[in-house]
């Protein structure tokens, strides 16, 4: 069994049950229940005192209310430095109302702590690689979702002021909870032109009358609000009204444009801070974002106008597509094709900009209600809520006097009504997710050493063909990269001594001795610069032809792909290697 296939089974049999009970955690967790700001900073810290030997933890910067951005490093020093690895970077809740993103990766950080020595191919991937944890993106919008009066949707960008309605003062308008209960619901009043009535089956919903018949007596009014400013509108100017995951510097463009942009790419604090610490860390070869709503494995382009290399669609293609499989009734898409066009996107700032494989997942959506796949009817979702959910979801329908509009109905669905998995459904769906994002970080670039072939050429004249190989989906420089001169190329060294040197080198086809060496132009011959990287599932051949005897070192380093190194004497010898997929030189034992 393949590696990426044996760490999918791994993965995918396991049950949420299956996932506690075996493999006790050092710190005991919960995944039925929504971490607020300082819950998740204590979560995180006692994570890190528990297994110091895997995690360390530090703040990449503050957020506009001055929150610290916690992030965490998994490592196994014993097998290398962070930096040295492979990385993956995984981060959540960049949009303020989207919570169960941020428990999605806590529950990943979890998970893969407490299953390090005892599920052997967590345990290898971990020796192999490194991650980069960011549970809360925006933990401004978070602590205003949880601890103030908000909607589904409310708040999804942060607190920086913003003057929405232009009117010289910011945020003087927002909603306003009428009746103090901690929620935003719905306003209606009585209208004899209105075109909803009350519905005679379930009076906890309007239901909009039929264009032939008669008014329904009742109009929606909006959110609950006053109007706080004397302008005539409601609601019109409330806390923030940016979107930080338009902010970044990828097809940005100005609020005219793309709502919510703000002034200038990371021009938040909070992006500023996460795209800082992806460039300073280059062996990030794989990234994923978590939001809340949809079912979705989003990849770009985010804009129809982008174009992405044929074979960099192809490996996002094919991670999105096993995701598909694992994710019940989630769909891979394509971001402007099969949902809306994206400016200033974090997955576009990640691959467009620093060549590395990105997904967005979309972590709820509605089909899972009743496990059938299909989009619940109203009837199904209302029954759903009433027999599941014990209609706590719902706020009764009740008077309130209202300063400007009079006696009007308050009342509606909770926050917790939608977009949010039920506390009860969340781990499975955290299990999932962190899963895929598992299946997508064992198929970053993984280099070996493939075939050797050294043959003498006449008296002390050597020809060493050696091959890199990766069997791994993303190559270790994607075409992006590759195209835009994104990053360092890869570079494959000969480090020589006084007894040899190195007179030409190159790549070629095969080992054929009348295949033709595609010779470097370069004054320095024991170092080849190899732009495209090494491919998906692919090797390459190089070579060299050294003049003297002895001992040869050759070192292969990718930036986002680790580095490789092996001696080799210079005499005549041949060692094919067993491989998984197609490579440059076959065995001819297989």
């Amino acid at each position: 069994m393949n590696r990426g296939l044996s760490i999918l089974v791994a993965l995918f049999a396991t049950t949420t049950l299956f996932a506690q009970a075996p493999y006790p955690s050092r710190v005991d967790l919960r995944f039925d229940h929504w971490y607020d700001y300082t819950e998740m900073t204590q979560a995180l810290h006692d994570l890190v005192q528990e297994y110091p030997e895997l995690l360390t933890i530090e703040s990449i910067g503050q957020s506009v209310g001055g929150r610290e951005l916690w992030l965490i490093t998994l490592n196994s020093p014993a097998s290398g430095n962070d930096r040295e690895k492979t990385a993956m970077f995984i981060d959540g809740n960049i949009h303020g109302n989207e919570i169960q993103a941020a428990e999605t990766v806590l529950y990943s950080i979890w998970y893969l702590c407490k299953s390090y020595g005892v599920i052997d191919r967590i345990t290898e991937l971990i020796d192999e690689r490194s991650f980069y944890f960011l549970p809360i993106a925006n933990p401004d919008g978070r602590e205003v979702w949880f601890h103030e009066p908000a909607t589904p949707h409310f708040l999804r960008g942060g607190i920086r002021p913003v003057d929405n309605d232009h009117d010289g003062v910011s945020d003087e308008d927002g909603p306003d909870d009428l009746d103090g209960d901690g929620h935003i619901t719905s306003m209606w009043i009585q209208d004899e032109l209105g075109r909803y009535e009350i519905d005679e089956d379930d009076p906890r919903f309007f239901t909009r009358v039929d264009a032939d018949d008669p008014p329904g007596g009742w109009s929606r009014l909006g959110e609950e609000g006053f109007d706080n400013d004397d302008d005539g509108r409601v609601n019109e100017d409330g806390i923030g009204g940016y979107d930080p995951n338009r902010n970044w510097p990828a097809d940005w463009q100005p609020e005219w444009i793309q709502y919510g942009a703000t002034d200038y790419p990371f021009s938040l604090p909070e992006t500023r801070a996460i795209g800082e610490f992806l460039l300073d860390h280059p062996n990030v070869a794989a990234c994923q974002s978590y939001h809340n709503a949809g079912g979705m494995i989003l990849q770009g382009p985010s804009a129809s106008y982008m174009s992405y290399p044929r074979a960099d669609m192809n490996v996002h293609t094919a991670i999105a597509n096993k995701g598909g499989e694992m994710l019940p009734f989630y769909e891979p898409m394509v971001a402007y094709k099969d949902l809306y066009t994206v400016h200033g996107g974090e997955d576009g700032f990640t691959y467009e900009t620093l060549g590395i494989v990105s997904f967005t997942n979309e972590l709820w959506t509605d089909k899972r209600m009743y496990g059938n796949g299909e989009d619940p009817s109203r009837d199904e979702r209302t029954q759903f809520r009433d027999l599941l959910q014990f209609e706590d979801v719902f706020v009764p329908y009740h008077e309130v006097i209202h300063p400007t509009y009079g006696k009007i109905m308050v009342g509606g669905t909770k926050k917790y009504s939608s977009r949010v998995t039920p506390p009860w459904m969340l781990e499975e769906g955290c299990h999932r997710n962190f899963a895929f994002t598992m299946y997508h970080a064992d198929e970053m670039p993984l280099l070996e050493w493939g075939a050797l072939d050294v043959k003498n050429i006449g008296k002390n004249l050597w020809k060493v063909t050696i091959e890199v190989a990766n069997d791994k989906l993303i190559p270790s420089r994607t075409g992006m990269a590759s195209k835009h001169h994104i990053g360092s190329p890869d570079v494959l060294f000969c480090t020589t001594s006084d007894n040899n040197a190195v007179a030409t080198s190159g790549t070629v086809r095969s080992i054929q001795q009348t295949a033709k060496l595609d010779a470097i132009d370069s004054e320095n011959p024991a170092r080849i610069l190899v732009n495209k990287g090494i491919g998906s599932k692919s090797s390459t051949l190089f070579q060299f032809i050294i003049d003297g005897s002895g001992d040869v070192s050759l070192t292969y380093k990718a930036e986002k792909g680790g580095t490789i190194s092996r001696v080799i004497e210079l005499k005549e010898q041949f060692e094919p290697k067993t491989i998984e997929h197609k490579r440059a030189i076959p065995n001819p034992a297989l």
